[in-house]
């Protein structure tokens, strides 16, 4: 059941961020306080829908992976989490989104 519920989240997520028009990405991605907003309310939404901190890793990866693909940073810290991501092994990469769902978690 958990790996259907992760599946499950896993195309949400992949299917929300492909559906975000570039003004929204502007919006979001404009700032490093905006960008963490966006990120605390998508977990608090996950945390709602029961998801626990691993699947809530998952899905700030996968969104981790599509910027990474798809997205220039707009800002140092934004560089920073990219530069980080790309050195990173899965694993690591993995802890990292692990830090970034505690990090708007607070």
């Amino acid at each position: 059941m958990m790996e259907n519920n992760s599946t499950n989240v896993n195309e949400r997520v992949e299917k929300k961020l492909s559906n975000l028009g570039e003004g929204q990405k502007d919006e979001i991605l404009s700032s490093f306080g905006h960008f963490k907003s966006y990120l605390s309310d998508k977990v608090s939404i996950g945390e709602k829908m029961g998801l626990d901190e691993e699947q809530l890793a998952k899905a700030a990866e996968k969104t981790a992976n599509y910027l990474a693909k798809h997205e220039e940073p707009r800002n140092s810290e934004e560089k920073l989490l990219q530069e980080l991501w790309k050195v990173g092994t899965q694993e690591e990469q993995h802890k990292l989104a692990h830090l970034l769902v505690k990090l708007v978690g607070k």
